[in-house]
């Protein structure tokens, strides 16, 4: 985990690049997505220096990416699109892909949060997750952002084909 001193980007960043499979252009990007507001307190960043925007923003894409992936797989009934989406774009869904690629390694946390391991309860590493997507997308759109998730394996958690019997559940297996 990287520790509440001073930070500089300086390439720290560049093995999470490689596990994402996306090169940033605009690293200072990443590095605010990797920037937790705690921190962003502590060390009087500036108010556009943490996640927080990056988290919400990130949220909203991944439901589009999803709500596209399932329309281009012939999925119309708005009940069995949101059933997909609610089991599709959660908290828990989101954090296994954060742990899945150690973000909790590369994610700038604050003094308190280091001291209490913030990151191994609830929201926050999908939180953390939301905003490397919500990042993803500022610097390469939509395209970016898609791509990140695909090399998490974010879409093993969306059916392949669209669910045909009332009697399957969710994920139609």
């Amino acid at each position: 985990m990287h520790s509440s001193k001073k930070h500089h980007f300086q390439g720290t960043h560049v093995p999470l690049q490689a596990v994402i499979g996306y090169q940033f252009h605009d690293v200072r990007l990443l590095e605010r997505a990797l920037t937790r507001y705690a921190l962003s307190k502590e060390q009087n960043l500036g108010a556009d220096a943490h996640m927080d925007v990056l988290a919400t923003l990130g949220d909203a894409v991944i439901e589009l990416i999803v709500l596209d992936t399932l329309v281009h797989a012939g999925v119309t009934e708005k009940g069995e699109i949101s059933k997909i989406k609610m089991n599709c774009v959660n908290m828990s869904v989101l954090r296994a892909l954060a742990e899945r690629i150690s973000l909790q390694q590369s994610v700038y946390w604050g003094k308190g949060e280091t001291n209490m391991q913030i990151w191994t309860s609830g929201r926050v590493l999908a939180e953390c997750m939301e905003a490397v997507i919500g990042a993803a997308y500022l610097d390469g759109g939509i395209i970016a952002a898609k791509a990140v998730l695909q090399k998490c394996g974010f879409f093993k958690t969306i059916p392949k084909k669209p669910k045909t019997d009332p009697s399957m559940d969710v994920q139609g297996r």
